[in-house]
């Protein structure tokens, strides 16, 4: 049986990983062991948060419209039931830069909602 080679695969599958981790601090950007533990734990990281983001935004713009909708006398929950009751299908994301950007529209919605209870 020929013997087989495995020199530039392997040269190969190293340089990738440590052109990943070539913006780390110490042994993680040049040892290929620290540096592949790294790259995989970083990786790890990056697919989980991508996750968490969206959640973390959403958190955010609850908070938002809390806040926003406390001054005029109402809570979350109730405004939200209420925009449902009311027929008014919009997502927080949007909620929450009305709030900020146009008060003047959010109170109207506030006055909708609290119409439609």
């Amino acid at each position: 049986m020929p013997r087989v080679k495995n020199s530039v695969a392997s040269r190969q599958r190293k340089k990738k990983i440590m052109k990943l981790a070539s913006g780390y601090r110490g042994s993680r950007s040049r040892s290929y062991r620290r540096a592949n533990e790294q790259v995989l734990k970083s990786q790890f990281y990056a697919y989980r948060d991508r996750k968490n983001k969206k959640r973390d935004f959403r958190r955010l713009w609850i908070v938002r419209i809390n806040a926003a909708v406390r001054e005029h006398g109402l809570k979350y929950n109730q405004f939200m039931f209420a925009l449902k009751k009311a027929g008014i299908v919009i997502d927080r994301k949007n909620l929450s830069n009305i709030a900020i950007t146009d008060p003047v529209a959010f109170a109207h919605l506030v006055e909708v909602a609290k119409s439609a209870t």
